[in-house]
C-alpha cells in the first residue's frame, strides 16, 4: 500500500528542499522531523543504541526534533519515553547524537513536562503537579497497570515555579552536554507549560494567572533560562493554541499568540513551532498569518501537510519550514522521496509505542 496523495512532477519541491539559515546554523532542507514520542527509552529514561540508530535513519531532515523528553525524574507519562534529567541520559543521548552528526543532520532536543498529563504510578507514587488541581476529564492515560483515568494534581505554590524553570534550565545544560543542536520548549498539546498559558486550565489568582502576561511568565522564564544555555537562535518554542489535546482551550487564541509572538521576538528566540489541528481550517490560517506577521523568528508549521501544501507554504512565504511527523515514523528518508517525487509507506500504527525495532527501524528507504 502507498500513499494516494498527489504527486508533483519529479525535482519539484526546490524551496520545500532548499537550505534555511537561522542564526549561525545552516539547515539542509525545510524538512524538518517533529518531536515523536515513540517509547523505546524503557523504564530508565536512557537512550540507548536502538533509539541512535532510528534518528540516525532520519538525518537527511533538515532538522531532527527529538521526542518530548523529560526535564524531571518524576515527570513520566508514556512509561518509556527518554529523559533528561542525570548524566545517564546525557550519556544515552550523546550516542544519539553523535549517530545524528555522523550521518550528517542536526538534531534538537525537545524539553519537556508533562504536568497533570502523567500519572502517580508512573512517577513512584507521587502525584502530578500543574496550574490547577483539576484533572483532565476527556481522556485517559496508559500506565503498567493498564488504561486509567487522569488524576486530579496538586496545584503548584508559586514558591515551586522557580524550581520548574530550574528544571528547564539544567535540561537546556545536559542537552548541551549531550551534543544537541538546540532545544525545543514544550509549551503544547495541554503539557505543563500549556497548562499555565490557556485559561480553561489555568485558574490561578497570583502572578502566573489571570492575564496573558502573567500566564505567559512560566514559558518566559523558561526561555530566559535556556538562553543562558544556548545561543537563543538555538531556540525554538512548539505552541498549539487551537488543539484541544488533553482537555484544554482557550477563550481568545488570537489575543495569545500575539502577545506570545512579540515577547519572544524580543528574546530573538530562532523559531516558533505553529502545532496545528488541521493546516487548511480557517481559524489555523489566521493564526499562521498574525505569527508570520508579528513574530521576527523563523516560523515552522506542523499539522496534516504533504508534499505539495508543504511546498505551498514555503513558496508562499507563509512559513520557513514545514513539521512532519506520521511521514517521518514510515519513511526515514522522506526529504529524498520528496526529492525523487517517491510513493510514501503507510504508518504501522500498532507499532507505535511497543518495545523493539519493528515498526521502529525497519521501515525500507528507497534503494
Amino acid at each position: 500500500m502507498t500513499s494516494s496523495n498527489p504527486l508533483p512532477p519529479a525535482h519539484a519541491g526546490t524551496k520545500l528542499l532548499s537550505p534555511l539559515q537561522i542564526g549561525s546554523q545552516t539547515y539542509a532542507n525545510r524538512v524538518f522531523m517533529a518531536p515523536l514520542t515513540r517509547a523505546r527509552a524503557g523504564r530508565t529514561h536512557v537512550p540507548n543504541a536502538l533509539m541512535a540508530e532510528y534518528y540516525s535513519q532520519r538525518a537527511g531532515s533538515g532538522l531532527i526534533l527529538a521526542e518530548a523528553t523529560m526535564v524531571a525524574a518524576d515527570g513520566c507519562a508514556f512509561i518509556g519515553e527518554g529523559g533528561i534529567f542525570d548524566q545517564a541520559c546525557v550519556q544515552g543521548w550523546r550516542g544519539v547524537t553523535d549517530a545524528v552528526h555522523a550521518a550528517g543532520g542536526k538534531i534538537a532536543l525537545q524539553i519537556w513536562h508533562p504536568g497533570r498529563a502523567a500519572h502517580s504510578s508512573l512517577n513512584a507514587g507521587l502525584q502530578p503537579v500543574s496550574a490547577t488541581n483539576r484533572a483532565i476529564q476527556t481522556s485517559r492515560i496508559q500506565t503498567l497497570q493498564g488504561e486509567q483515568a487522569y488524576e486530579a494534581p496538586r496545584q503548584l505554590d508559586q514558591t515551586e515555579l522557580p524550581g520548574i524553570v530550574q528544571l528547564f534550565g539544567k535540561a537546556a545544560q545536559r542537552a548541551l552536554e549531550a551534543g544537541f543542536d538546540g532545544v525545543q520548549i514544550h509549551a503544547a498539546h495541554g503539557y505543563l507549560i500549556d497548562q499555565f498559558l490557556r485559561d480553561s486550565v489555568n485558574d490561578r489568582s497570583d502572578k502566573y494567572g489571570g492575564t496573558i502576561e502573567n500566564r505567559a511568565r512560566l514559558l518566559l522564564e523558561i526561555v530566559d533560562a535556556c538562553s543562558l544555555i544556548f545561543d537563543p537562535s538555538h531556540i525554538s518554542v512548539r505552541i498549539s493554541p487551537l488543539v484541544a489535546f488533553n482537555d484544554i482551550q482557550d477563550s481568545d487564541p488570537t489575543a495569545l499568540v500575539r502577545y506570545l509572538a512579540r515577547a519572544l521576538s524580543e528574546r530573538n528566540i530562532g523559531a516558533l513551532e505553529l502545532r496545528q489541528a488541521d493546516h487548511s481550517h480557517a481559524e489555523e490560517a489566521q493564526l499562521r498569518k498574525l505569527l508570520r506577521a508579528e513574530f521576527r523568528g523563523s516560523l515552522w508549521v506542523n499539522g496534516g501537510y504533504d508534499q505539495l501544501s508543504a511546498e505551498a507554504a514555503i513558496a508562499s512565504g507563509e512559513a520557513d519550514a514545514v513539521v512532519f511527523g506520521k511521514a517521518f515514523i514510515a519513511n526515514p528518508d522522506l526529504p529524498e522521496r520528496f526529492r525523487r517525487s517517491a510513493a510514501l509507506n503507510p504508518v504501522d500504527f500498532a507499532t507505535l509505542y511497543t518495545p523493539g525495532d519493528k515498526g521502529y527501524t525497519d521501515y525500507a528507504a528507497l534503494s
